[in-house]
């Protein structure tokens, strides 16, 4: 295998091209670039380089540039730390879905819990006047 024809499989194969595609391209075998190609890491079901997205190729806390790796989820944040203290910052961005709507037993209001379907009451002080209300009784 000469050089040009490796650096024919390389390309190609960077470019998400098959064995039998870079096979007719460089005039060697299937079974030839599929053995060298996965002696050289580029091997599996069209093996992509990983290439920045334009929708996440910053992280969005720091602006970090990240590296997308194909067949992942895109990645937001180039650390945990970034991640926390981006979700801290922005508490409107959170979709919430386990909301859920009570109605307090001691002072009648409503209210709303996030998470906690086995809420009774509103508030701490609530729950306190109704259990000394009943250790009185």
């Amino acid at each position: 295998m000469t050089k040009e024809q490796k650096e024919i499989i390389t390309r190609l194969r960077e470019e998400g091209q098959g064995y039998t595609t870079i096979a007719r391209a460089a005039g060697l075998t299937k079974d030839c670039v599929k053995i060298w190609c996965q002696r050289h890491g580029l091997g599996g079901v069209a093996v992509k380089k990983a290439v920045p997205e334009e929708d996440h190729a910053v992280c969005r806390n720091c602006g970090k540039p990240l590296v997308q790796i194909p067949g992942r989820k895109p990645r937001k944040f180039c650390c945990d730390a970034c991640r926390v203290s981006w979700w801290n910052s922005h508490p409107e961005a959170v979709t919430r879905k386990a909301v859920y709507s009570f109605l307090c037993p001691i002072c009648g209001n409503e209210f709303t819990a996030y998470g906690n379907a086995g809420r009774k009451y509103c508030s701490r002080s609530c729950y306190i006047k109704a259990r000394f209300e009943e250790e009185r009784a």
